[in-house]
């Protein structure tokens, strides 16, 4: 999977410019909130944890908004003081890389691919350039591609008898140690002076995605994003929370084995009736390996989760199930997180349970994966409930 992310949110927006005045286009409210945390959240979901922002106009907007994380994802900056353009924002960005390959997106760009699905066939080829490619029925609007057999033969300018066709989806994959390689002037368009010319002597690859694409630049699709959104990102339905460390404190090196040794974590018990009005189904998944190692009994567990539902209930919250899993880590359980065994058992219980309308808040990488195997958001804190879409 690729290491590290480069997000264009550098433009001036001048078509948008009199619908969104005050800030820079990737920050336009969409559905409640910047049309770029759309983006950082395909990303993070996708497993990437290292973004860079190229910025430049109004960049202190997008700064002071993100900071130096989201969620999971450490979020730098490549500022550009005078405009770069595509390619030089592109290079200047690449400095702070350090993974072999790295995936760009335009910030006013939403294209919802499989990222897995780029890196693997960009690393597969051993391409210079890999680009997700789009299939529209005009592509006068965004000029058009010809490949053959995936590779990429040119690249065409717009023109008002377009037809149908690819287009360049605006996601690339880039080699990180072949664009360094490049003699490359400090302002240049990627698109113009670097990949046209460059096509069909090159290792430039097109891998074609029939995903949800908009680009919101021109009005009437910032318009209609605000619409489609509703749709294509509705809100989370379905909750998964770990245990220990998201509910109570965590016990380095031990294990909750009574009643006793439990601590609410700050604010919890609070929450809790605020998220049973705001989801039809929260779960608690939660590996117990203690049970399996002979320290607590089957018996200690369910005592310790008996008194937990009540605290949950009598705060005025829920839970609808409990789902453990006390197998041993070295057993490699299909049930034991990372592994998805416990979803799927919550999602037999509780038919109406759809993955991709759920979220999982976990503490750990285990939880992390075990909410990407089974396709769902995850978040680091109860908190971090307030950047759910």
């Amino acid at each position: 999977m690729f290491k590290d992310a480069v997000i264009l949110a550098g433009g001036f927006g001048t078509r948008l410019s009199h619908v969104v005045s005050d800030v820079p286009k990737p920050m336009a409210p969409v559905y409640g909130k910047p049309f770029l945390c759309y983006l950082l959240d395909r990303l993070i979901d996708a497993g990437i944890r290292r973004i860079i922002l190229a910025t430049g106009y109004k960049h202190e907007c997008i700064e002071s908004y993100f900071g130096s994380a989201y969620r999971l994802a450490e979020i730098l900056y490549s500022h550009e003081d005078t405009p770069l353009f595509t390619g030089g924002a592109i290079r200047q960005a690449a400095e702070r890389v350090t993974g072999d390959d790295f995936v760009v997106l335009n910030g006013d760009t939403l294209f919802d691919i499989d990222l897995d699905r780029l890196y693997t066939f960009h690393t597969g080829h051993q391409a210079h350039l890999s680009i997700a490619l789009r299939e529209v029925p005009d592509t006068s609007r965004y000029g058009a591609v010809s490949c053959t057999d995936r590779k990429i033969t040119a690249f065409h300018e717009k023109t008002e008898s377009g037809g149908a066709g690819l287009i360049n989806g605006g996601i690339y994959a880039i080699n990180h140690a072949w664009l360094m390689s490049l003699d490359l002037p400090t302002r240049f368009s990627f698109e113009k002076e670097l990949m046209q010319p460059m096509a069909g002597d090159s290792q430039f690859y097109g891998l074609a995605f029939n995903d949800y694409f908009i680009d919101i630049g021109v009005p009437e699709d910032y318009y209609r994003a605000q619409e489609e959104f509703r749709q294509v990102f509705p809100p989370d339905e379905f909750l998964f929370l770990d245990r220990d460390g998201i509910l109570n404190r965590h016990l380095p090196g031990d294990y909750v084995r009574n009643w006793s040794m439990w601590e609410w974590l700050p604010d919890v018990l609070d929450v809790m009736p605020v998220l049973a009005k705001r989801y039809k189904r929260i779960f608690i998944v939660t590996n117990q390996q203690g049970v399996g190692k002979g320290l607590m009994t089957e018996a200690d567990l369910e005592d310790v989760h008996r008194h937990m539902l009540a605290d949950i209930e009598a705060a005025g919250g829920r839970i609808d199930k409990v789902y453990t899993c006390t197998d041993l880590e070295s057993s490699h359980s299909p049930n034991r997180k990372p592994e998805p065994g416990m979803a799927l058992q919550a999602q037999r219980d509780f038919p109406e349970v759809a993955f991709h309308r759920s979220v999982m808040v976990g503490d750990s990488q285990s939880d992390a994966l075990f909410a990407r195997n089974s396709r769902m958001r995850f978040l680091e804190s109860i908190k971090s409930l307030r950047f759910q879409r």
